[in-house]
Order: C-alpha cells, then sequence, then structure tokens
C-alpha cells in the first residue's frame, strides 16, 4: 500500500552490490595473484605524475587551483541531494489519520480517528495469537482513502489460510467498534525468525 519505490531500490542495490563485488573480486586477485599486481603496478604507474599535470592544466585564471575541485564539489553536491531524495521516497502514503467526520450534518466541528486508533489494538490482539510470532500494524493511503496494512509472520507449520481467517476475523471486529470500513491489505511472510523461535510463547 506504501509508496517506495521498490524497482529504483533494486537496481540501486543490484548496481551497488555489481560494484562491490568487481571491488572484493580485484582485491582478492591483487592479494592471492602475483600477475594480477603486476599488471595493477603497470597500469596505475605514474596516476599521480598525469593526475599533478591534468590538475595543472586545468587551473583557474589567475589562481592556483584546479576548476576540477570546484566540478567534483558540485558533483558530490549533486550526490548528496539525490541520496536525500531517495530516502524521501522511502515509505511514502503512511498517513495518521484515518478517518475524519463532521460539518456534513451542519453540527460544528470535526471528529478525527486516529490510525493509532486502529493500530495498536489490531497489532495487540494479533501478537496475543499462539500462531503468529510477529504482527505489524500500518496505515497509509491507498487510492487516495486511508487504509490498513497488515503484516503478520506465522509460526512454522502453522496454515496461512487460517492466520488469514484469523486476521480478517480480528479486522471485521474493529471495524464494529469504530464504525468504519477501511481497505486492508493482509501480507502473510516467512523467514528465518518464525523458524527460530520456540513453540510457547510466554506470556
Amino acid at each position: 500500500m506504501n509508496q517506495t519505490p521498490r524497482a529504483l531500490n533494486r537496481v540501486i542495490l543490484a548496481v551497488l552490490g555489481l560494484a562491490l563485488m568487481l571491488l572484493g573480486g580485484l582485491a582478492v586477485a591483487l592479494a592471492l595473484f602475483p600477475g594480477a599486481s603486476g599488471w595493477w603496478q603497470r597500469a596505475t604507474a605514474g596516476a599521480g605524475e598525469r593526475l599533478g599535470r591534468l590538475l595543472a592544466a586545468t587551473t583557474l585564471p589567475g589562481q592556483p587551483v584546479s576548476w576540477l575541485w570546484a566540478v567534483a564539489a558540485v558533483m558530490l553536491l549533486v550526490l548528496i541531494l539525490l541520496l536525500l531524495a531517495w530516502a524521501a521516497l522511502q515509505g511514502r502514503g503512511r498517513v495518521g489519520t484515518l478517518a475524519v467526520d463532521g460539518d456534513g450534518d451542519g453540527t460544528p466541528g470535526i471528529v478525527s480517528l486516529s490510525a493509532a486508533v486502529a493500530e495498536q489494538p489490531l497489532k495487540a490482539a494479533l501478537q496475543e495469537r499462539p500462531d503468529i510470532v510477529h504482527a505489524a500494524v500500518a496505515a497509509y493511503e491507498y487510492r487516495g482513502v486511508p487504509g490498513l496494512h497488515v503484516r503478520v509472520l506465522p509460526r512454522q507449520g502453522a496454515s496461512p489460510q487460517a492466520v488469514a481467517g484469523e486476521v480478517m476475523d480480528l479486522v471485521e471486529a474493529l471495524d464494529l467498534v469504530v464504525g468504519i470500513h477501511p481497505p486492508v491489505v493482509v501480507s502473510i511472510g516467512s523467514g528465518a525468525r518464525a523458524r527460530l523461535v520456540r513453540a510457547d510463547r510466554v506470556h
């Protein structure tokens, strides 16, 4: 339900992972194979001198400093801004109000229902279930309407269908209590945590 750019995140992770793998492979090759270290020394021989000549050839008029440093600073600033924008895109769509009512019948004032009113009791009820290891509930905006995203991690061996039924029973009970029927997305996951947690739960 949230608006996290998953495709962009996967591309960035793939590029970073590939770059780290290449750097790691190069470091291992330089450490283990004499031929690779010799090639590296020949390839980088005179690199410092070439860099010095490049900086000297690109000095600013009347200044001993190369304009390449200014370009590098601008590129670094752009990279920082892109990283900040990317971080701001994560988890968008989260809302703090689940419903607003008022002024429709002529009565002055507005009544708003906080998302925590639905999130906290539903999460607490799910965590009391012996076949659920972990539960998380959050309110997100879905197609312009506030809704709930319920993520549960069943215990190993638990029936996903039974867990989904339990979740929907609790959601229906919550709808009767709060008097609204927000859209609900239920995500049932699995992982090492479900396999490692013991079957007994200490309350």
